[in-house]
Formats: C-alpha cells, structure tokens, sequence
C-alpha cells in the first residue's frame, strides 16, 4: 500500500495512470463502435477519455522546465552520441509541452485567437523528433550491448553450440541472419531497462505518425500502442532498476 500511495503523490505516476487510462477507453471505443448495444458505454468512454487527457495537460504545465534542465544535464555526457540523442530529445520534449501548454489555456478560455490544429500539430511534430531521437540513442545502445557481448567468450560458446543444435533453421533462415537475431535477443533479454525502452518508444511513434498522417494506422492501433508504453512507463516509473539511464 505505501507503494502505492507514493507512486501516485508523484505528478509522473498521475500522469501516467491517466495515459494508460486514456488510451484504455480509446481502445475501448474502437473495440465496441459497431456495438450498437453499448452506445450509452461507448459516449461515456469517449467523455472519460477526453477528461483524461485534459487531465494530463493540466499536469504537464511544469514539465517544460524538467526538461530543459534534463537537456542541460545531457549536454554535459562524455560520450557524445548519448550527448546529442539525449539533448535534441530533451530539447524537442520541451517544444512539445510549450505547444501542450497553449493548447491547454487556449481549451480553458486563457488564450482564443490562436490556430488550434496548427499548435496540435506542431506538438505532434516535436513530439515525433523526440522519440525519433530517443529511438536512435536506444539503437546506439542496442549495438554496444551487442558488441559487448559478441567479444564475450562464454558467450560465443553458446553462440556456436546454438547455431550447431539448430543447424537446419540456421540453413533456412541464412547462418549470419540466425546468428544476428541470436545475438540480438540475448543482448536485449540481458539488458531488459534496454529492451523497454525500445518497446515503449516504438509504441509511442505510432500515435505522431499516425495524427501527422506519415504512417495511417487507426484508432485501434494508437489505442493500443499507447495502453502498452503506458503501461510499460507505469513499470518502470515503479521500479527504477527496468528504467534507462542516463
């Protein structure tokens, strides 16, 4: 129980359980559209959605500042590639919710003479560069892992017993691939803070590319893409050692 009193007295852990919220009743929504018994839970659904997500807005007006001091902090990485993902991450992250920001006083009658979809655009915009950029630092930290781990010698051992006892797979599938894909999976399922990471990110560019009209998916796909990285910052919010860092 103090765990979770103290999961949700952080405005992350909020935000958080409001997303996943969110994103549950938008998966919902589409699950029972041709449901024509359930039109009174899908409208009900549909305003707790909405409620959810002006929720989150309402506690996102500090995150601004967290980030640009997070983009400060990563300026300062000795390694340079983390430098630039996390900065330019950090950075746009900050763009976003300056644009969350006006669309949040511009729905409760602070700000009017603005072009709505053209700053819910621009935030999906940002928010797409952000996990751009956090994808590729995921991808950069996929590749030391591996290489780490491919100059291991226990497990190069267990590299050649596997391809031998799956000779015939290794034929069909081309030896380098088979062995590339083992190499990969057994990276990540040693480093699973990693593999989050990439599942969440992954997740989550579903919802820009789809409202910036990229890569058109439906409300069903971004429902549930968006239920799961929920989900998954839920876990790792609550248990810091599955969270990337830096």
């Amino acid at each position: 129980m103090d765990a979770v009193v103290q999961f949700t007295s952080q405005s992350q852990g909020r935000d958080r359980i409001f997303r996943a919220t969110q994103y549950a009743c938008a998966l919902s929504v589409y699950l029972l559209r041709n449901n024509s018994e359930r039109k009174d839970l899908v409208a009900k659904l549909k305003s707790l959605e909405t409620n959810m997500s002006a929720g989150r807005k309402l506690f996102r007006l500090g995150n601004t500042i967290n980030s640009i001091e997070a983009a400060k902090r990563t300026m300062q990485l000795s390694d340079r590639v983390l430098c630039l993902c996390l900065t330019a991450a950090n950075a746009n992250r900050a763009l976003y919710f300056i644009c969350d920001n006006v669309l949040w006083a511009r729905n409760v009658g602070l700000i009017r003479d603005i072009d709505k979809e053209r700053w819910s655009l621009n935030a999906s915009r940002c928010y797409f560069l952000s996990l751009v950029t956090s994808l590729t630092r995921d991808v950069y930290e996929v590749i030391q892992l591996m290489a780490q781990k491919a100059r291991d010698r226990h497990f190069r051992q267990k590299m050649e017993l596997h391809l031998n006892e799956s000779s015939e797979v290794a034929e069909a599938v081309i030896p380098q691939l088979d062995a590339f894909l083992f190499l990969l999976l057994e990276s990540l399922r040693s480093h699973p803070a990693v593999a989050l990471d990439v599942l969440k990110n992954v997740c989550d560019l579903f919802i820009p590319l789809d409202r910036l009209g990229i890569y058109q998916s439906n409300a069903g796909v971004v429902g549930f893409c968006g239920l799961l990285s929920s989900v998954i910052g839920i876990v790792t919010l609550a248990q810091p050692k599955l969270r990337l860092r830096p």
